[in-house]
């Protein structure tokens, strides 16, 4: 046989060997089908923040204060104006009051807040030069409310001069609006979802390369190796403080630098628990998820001896966090719902769910139960990896799950070699 033949030969001999390790693995399908996953957790994703967007805009108005001469007239303007609009881009609902004798500081009052005070923008005065106060997020329809002035002026459409001229005046609201407590709730998720899944990958990557060293297996001789996985978490939280700690330092003095009418608009989102205490629980749910995915991480890189095993471990677990910013970014815009109560039970993502339900209600005790909830799943998360480990890697222990691993001790061997 010729050189020639017998290259080719071996040749796709080696690439049959590779073709059969990589195709013929249960992971492998999970890859094959990751676009599909992944185009169907955005769209899950997507629907969670339009129904925040919707939850919010269905429950926010813009108020008219004019006289009941005019109020009818205005009512017909804002049903012609409203015809030239998408569906996706209608302003919000036009609540028409007739002045009191202190107009101004009635308008000033719809922006106090609550449940059912919502409001973006207000007009009060004569219509041919009336005030329009808007919030932070409302100047778009502070231009609507002036616009709905002067069409409701116009009765001879032949009139080319303008009727109106509004004055629009920015201020900043009291306390967040129900909408405001939504949209601090969709940044608590993402903010979770986003570091969560930025920091704890870097486990899976620690634990194969010390394994490929052998350097667990001689933790492993010393300690528990319970103690070795959650030593690691903890060290790999440490360092993912600092980065947090590093950025939350940059981002709060964004507003110091931003124009007025867009610190308003930062104003005016809020969290129902009061924004000491957001922080805390934001951090509090941050550890957990962190600490929990990874907790699966690292199993995930303790069974991955190559690059390509590793890559096929960490897939799934990706799709399975995404799937769960989208459950829980979903549920944020419902809090109210039986599905939030079944998003907010399920460990993988309650640390999303329970961030969300802190931005929107006020209610402090289901906190306290969701965060020993959670802190029980990673120790179990840690053991089932650790034992799991012991089981397939080190090729000892019965692989039964137990909690003295965590917490027990074990007498230290002596591994120097004489």
């Amino acid at each position: 046989m010729s050189r020639l033949p017998r290259i080719v030969r071996q040749t796709l001999t080696i690439a049959r060997r590779d073709f059969v390790a990589t195709v013929f693995t249960p992971t492998f399908l999970l890859f094959l089908l990751s676009p599909v996953f992944t185009i169907g957790f955005g769209l899950i994703g997507g629907m969670g923040a339009r129904s925040v967007t919707e939850g919010s805009n269905a429950k926010t108005r813009i108020v008219a204060i004019v006289a009941p001469a005019q109020q009818a007239a205005m009512r017909s303007a804002d049903a012609r104006l409203r015809t030239v609009f998408s569906r996706a881009d209608q302003p919000p609902i036009l609540l028409i009051t007739t002045p009191t004798a202190d107009p101004q500081a009635q308008a000033r009052a719809t922006f106090k807040g609550g449940k059912a005070d919502d409001t973006t923008a207000a007009l009060y005065g004569d219509l041919t030069k009336p005030t329009i106060l808007y919030g932070g997020q409302g100047r778009a329809d502070a231009r609507y409310l002036g616009s709905l002035a002067e069409a409701t002026l116009r009765t001879d459409p032949a009139k080319a001069a303008k009727l109106s001229t509004p004055t629009l005046t920015s201020i900043a609201r009291a306390t967040p609006t129900d909408s405001g407590h939504k949209q601090a709730a969709f940044i608590a998720v993402f903010g979770i979802f986003f570091l969560t899944l930025l920091l704890a990958g870097q486990a899976v990557g620690t634990m194969m390369e010390e394994r490929s060293n052998k350097v667990v297996e001689v933790l492993a001789a010393a300690v528990p190796l319970e103690a070795v996985f959650f030593g690691k978490l903890l060290g790999m939280f440490g360092s993912a403080i600092l980065f947090v700690a590093f950025w939350a330092t940059l981002v709060s003095q964004i507003g110091g630098i931003l124009p007025a009418n867009y610190a308003n608009a930062i104003g005016e989102i809020g969290p129902a628990v009061g924004v000491p205490m957001f922080y805390l629980l934001f951090f509090a749910y941050f550890a957990m998820a962190y600490l929990l995915l990874g907790a699966v991480f690292l199993g995930a890189g303790a069974q991955a001896s190559t690059p390509r095993e590793l890559q096929m471990l960490s897939l799934p677990i990706t799709i399975v966090q995404v799937a769960m910013f989208g459950l829980a970014l979903s549920a944020s815009g419902s809090p109210d719902s039986a599905r939030t109560r079944l998003v907010e039970l399920f460990p993988l993502s309650s640390p999303y769910a329970m961030a969300a339900h802190a931005a929107n209600k006020p209610d402090l005790w289901p906190h306290a139960a969701a965060l020993g909830w959670q802190a029980l799943w990673v120790v179990i998360a840690i053991t089932v990896g650790a034992r799991a480990f012991r089981r397939g890697v080190l090729q000892s222990g019965s692989g039964k799950i137990g909690w003295k691993g965590l917490f027990g001790r074990r007498k230290a061997i002596d591994i120097s070699v004489s």
